[in-house]
């Protein structure tokens, strides 16, 4: 058997349903994205197994792109649950065949409230169909099911027809970058877009040495910071050089290389600073890279230390470009 080839038939499959609601689209999509603009409450979406698993997510997709919504279980609905459902909300009821009894059991509770309902079904004429305000047709000619009865192909459009619907909310609401990332604070382009330099930057136990500090000691002051480097301070205590465990290991190839020497000997003088501490750290990070660099020394306006931001840090806390 070959599966390879009945993957690909799968997809195709899929792919020619999801073509074909592209080319059908009506201004029904227009309507619904007007009504629930115009929602001052929440988008309450429900449904009963495969469609419930679908409008779960759908929820979620809306929640995260700027429109408040929640999914709510039809069985939970009619025990007690039904009054989560407020008078300015907007209610998504998905069922492919339109007669999920559960379903059809919650229908005219949330009518009798005057609560405005998209319908998403194969059938308008079915009980969702004549309950709805508005029907986004899920219309299939095959299902991927090679019984033709799985819901595969159907709950493949309900799903795509849902983030559609989210993409013009989107669109409509004008939603940014920093937008999603305020949902997704957590997440990396949270990160990216919310971290800043002092979020992250080490200010205490910093390992610094004075320009007069021989080389052994830099050498200890080193392995105590554990940064892999040591910043160098002039006598008014501003930075004029830093010391990396490499620039150790390429000293130790020289000649002339002596404990006892001074340590600008073996330094990297004026090494790359910030003075902004405000940056993100994501900006930071294309600084570092720049540089070729691992270690980013903070400074004020005068050169004093206020802290340093390793490449490390920035990895491990998830921050990406």
């Amino acid at each position: 058997m070959n599966y390879k080839e009945i993957a690909k038939e799968t997809l195709n499959i899929e792919a020619q349903t999801l073509l074909q609601a592209a080319e059908n689209i009506t201004d029904v999509f227009d309507k619904a994205v007007a009504m629930v603009l115009a929602c001052s409450g929440k988008l309450v979406i429900t449904g009963v197994g495969k469609s419930g698993l679908i409008g779960a997510k759908m929820a979620a997709t809306f929640a995260s792109t700027g429109t408040p919504s929640f999914f709510l279980h039809p069985t939970e609905a009619l025990h007690g649950d039904l009054g989560m459902i407020g008078k300015n909300d907007v209610v998504i009821a998905i069922s492919y065949s339109g007669e999920s009894e559960e379903l059809s059991s919650i229908l005219p509770h949330i009518k009798r409230f005057n609560t405005p309902l998209i319908g998403m079904t194969r059938d308008r004429n079915s009980t969702l169909g004549q309950y709805s305000d508005l029907v986004i047709d899920v219309v299939v000619t095959k299902e991927a099911c090679p019984l033709n009865i799985a819901p595969t192909s159907s709950t493949t459009l309900t799903l795509a027809l849902g983030d559609a619907l989210a993409v013009c909310l989107m669109k409509a609401r004008d939603f940014k970058k920093s937008d999603f990332a305020s949902f997704h604070p957590g997440g990396a382009l949270g990160k990216k877009l919310f971290v800043k330099v002092s979020n992250l930057m080490q200010t205490k136990n910093l390992p610094i040495v004075s320009q007069d500090t021989k080389a052994k000691e830099a050498i200890l002051k080193i392995s105590e910071g554990r940064l892999g480097t040591v910043l160098v301070t002039d006598k008014e205590d501003r930075l004029i050089a830093l010391v990396s465990d490499g620039d150790i290991r390429r000293a130790l190839l020289r000649d002339d290389f002596s404990l006892e020497s001074n340590v600008l000997e073996y330094a990297t003088l004026n090494p790359a600073t910030l003075e902004d501490e405000d940056m993100l750290a994501s900006e930071a990070l294309v600084l570092i890279e720049e540089k070729k660099i691992q270690l980013l020394v903070i400074t004020d306006k005068n050169k004093k230390i206020k802290g340093v931001l390793h490449l490390h840090t920035l990895i491990e806390k998830g921050i990406l470009q």
